[in-house]
């Protein structure tokens, strides 16, 4: 299952704290790069979010408790769309509704 998980640094966390963080999980095999998908920083520092694969929300979130004292997460499970798949869905979505027929309340 794939994760989004955006995280924001706290008020006194400092870059030296998340690097230092980041390099002890690394030495010690938990990072698990070959599960993240995307790392992504935001403009300014101090946010941005992973894209991580895990199977269950219990081997997530032994990912992520190491930096909880650090930083605050906001996890939700996602799934990819195919573009072209959801055009052609809703193009046939809309042939189904009855003419005159409108979905205001």
């Amino acid at each position: 299952m794939l994760w989004y998980c955006a995280f924001t640094w706290f008020p006194n966390t400092t870059r030296e704290d998340v690097t230092k963080r980041v390099f002890q999980q690394h030495e010690a095999g938990a990072n698990h790069p070959e599960r993240i998908r995307g790392w992504y920083n935001l403009a300014g520092g101090g946010s941005g979010f992973l894209m991580v694969e895990y199977d269950s929300p219990q081997e997530l979130t032994a990912f992520l408790q190491p930096y909880m004292d650090l930083m605050s997460f906001d996890v939700r499970a996602v799934y990819p769309l195919n573009y072209d798949q959801e055009i052609q869905h809703i193009r046939q979505e809309s042939q189904k509704v009855p003419v005159g027929s409108s979905s205001r309340s």
